[in-house]
Order: structure tokens, then sequence, then C-alpha cells
């Protein structure tokens, strides 16, 4: 079985960020949202990854390279941005027949993979939600086979969302849909949807069981981000490396501070990540991710997002700071 990662959305929500960085290479919780995704499937023995990239994309594959040297990985450029379909059937010929799991790039679940995977059948991962409006949508029979897949309905038969989740066994029959699709140019809001080529293979017979997700992490924009980061990091317990660099400060549990930080006379959590190299000197941190190699001197920080080559100094509450900047409130 191939993995299939589409990572070449902007990341238009999280700007500043995604101007420099793509948003699948944010830290949260001490790993990148990739890496979770990446990690979670080398578990159960996929072991060849296709990236479906764009914006950014060569620092995507110099990550994937740098981090896991060994899995064999393909890279395809989606340069023309129409949509999942369009993004996933451009991994067509390196697929052939193989079976696929597709997990979209911005998506962290906790659920039982073993039990996805050992499954006879294709499966959709799917999770109640309040407004199904805003989601594709699973119509789901008594016995959990999936009946109807809609693309963000008007008036959702249902409160199924998918989660961007999907292990397909019929991979060629997902390849025609994806070609009925542009030959029909059947849109949803103006892109090719992979939710539509789903419903296309149910219309051929292809049997769709779905599985819950138990936890569902919205890694789309700065608040909902921060949430994520201090969920996770309750979970793991988070990681701290050279605690001995860390001259007169006090560390408020759960945070994560990466290799070659330099904190001094400052306090630093709850519910903080720092990405490596980053010096923080006579300042306060709580509720944020700061990224790599970067400067925080005589601030006091809440609820930010700060990226990396970032250089802050003086006084502030809530920022919102894409990498390579300079801020002095002094």
């Amino acid at each position: 079985m191939k993995a299939i990662i589409p990572v070449a959305g902007a990341g238009a929500k999280l700007r500043p960020h995604t101007y420099t960085q793509p948003k699948a290479l944010i830290p949260i919780a001490g790993k990148t949202i990739l890496s979770f995704i990446v990690d979670q499937l080398r578990e159960v023995g996929i072991d060849e990854f296709i990236f479906v990239v764009g914006y950014l994309g060569d620092k995507i594959q110099n990550y994937v390279e740098q981090t896991y040297p060994n899995l064999k990985t393909h890279f395809v450029y989606q340069n023309d941005r129409q949509g999942t379909a369009h993004a996933i059937e451009l991994a067509k010929s390196i697929v052939g027949d193989d079976e696929v799991f597709i997990s979209l790039g911005d998506t962290i679940c906790e659920f039982d993979i073993r039990e996805v995977m050992e499954s006879p059948f294709s499966m959709l991962g799917v999770k109640k939600v309040d407004d199904p409006r805003l989601f594709g949508v699973a119509e789901i029979n008594e016995e959990g086979f999936i009946e109807h897949a809609v693309e963000k309905p008007s008036i959702p038969k249902s409160n199924n969302a998918l989660v961007g989740l999907y292990k397909i066994k019929e991979s060629a029959i997902l390849f025609e849909c994806f070609q009925q699709l542009f030959i029909e140019n059947i849109k949803t809001h103006g892109e090719y949807n992979l939710t539509d080529a789903l419903d296309c293979m149910i219309k051929k017979g292809v049997q769709f069981k779905s599985f819950k997700v138990k936890n569902w992490y919205d890694c789309g924009k700065k608040e909902t981000l921060l949430e994520t980061n201090a969920v996770l990091l309750k979970k793991t317990g988070g990681v701290t490396v050279n605690p001995e660099l860390y001259v007169n400060s006090i560390i408020i549990p759960p945070v994560s501070i990466a290799d070659g930080c330099i904190i001094e006379n400052s306090i630093i959590g709850p519910h903080v990540t720092v990405g490596n190299n980053t010096t923080i000197k006579s300042s306060i941190v709580r509720e944020s991710i700061i990224g790599s190699f970067t400067t925080l001197d005589e601030v006091v920080i809440d609820n930010s997002l700060i990226g990396s080559d970032a250089a802050v100094k003086g006084l502030s509450r809530t920022l919102n700071i894409g990498d390579n900047t300079e801020i002095d409130f002094g």
C-alpha cells in the first residue's frame, strides 16, 4: 500500500506564517503537522509515500528527505491548484493498481489505524460535527456502509463529516472517477473534489465502510492551531532538550523545547512549543508556538504564534508574527 499526502495548499488562513513556511511544517507539540501524519502511517508498515506539493514545495521535499532519509518518497508538483481530486490524480502513474491511503496534509487524527488497515473494505474516516455544511459529508446506513458522499452540502442529510482520511482498495476505479469528473467538468465550489470522486465510486458499486475518529485536530488557523498544540502537549507530556541551558528560569509543563535553545531569566509554559536554536531572555511565554532560530528578549507573550528567524524585543501580549520578522517595542 502506498500513502498519498496532498500538501500543495497555500495555507491562506495561517498567513503571514505560510508566506515562507508550508502549513504542514508548522511545529506543534514538538513535531511538525506532517510528521504526525507520516509517523502514524509508518507505524502500520507503509513505507512508500507520495507527496503532492505546490507552494513552497521545495521546503516540504527538503524536510522529508532530511527527516526520513530511508523512506521511499515521490514528490509530485501541483502547480495549478484545481482541488483535491486534481491533486491526487497527479499521482496516478506512481500508484498504478496498488491500494492507497490518502491523508490530507493538514489533518491530525487519532483513530485505530490497525483496525482500518486490516478491514477488507475501503474505508473513510468520519466524525460528527455541529455544522456539516463546512465539510464533506457521509450518509451512512445501519451497517456502517456509506451510501452517499457530498461536499459541503447546503442542506446536509447527515452530520458525519469526512475528516480527510481515506483507505482506497479500488484505486483503478478512483482514477476512472477522476477522469469522469474532468471530462464532464463536475466541480463543487469551483474545484474538482475528492468527495465527488468517492460518490462516483459508490455509484459504480464500490463499498466504503466508515470508521470513527476519536479526535480530529484542526490545524487550519491560528486560534485552533494553538488549541491543538495545548491538547497534544497534555497528551504527550511534552519534552525539554538540554535543560542545563535554561539559566535561572522556570518551566511550567507541559511544554516542548527543542534542541539548542537558550533560556535565561524566563518563565516558559504551560502549553508552549519552542523550535530549535531559539533564544529567550527575560521573558514570559505561555500558550504559544515559537519557531526556530528566533529571539525573544524582555517580552510577555500569551496565545501567540511566532515564526522562525524572528526577533521580538520589548513588551507584547498577543502576536501573530511570520518568519524573518523583527519587532522592537523598546
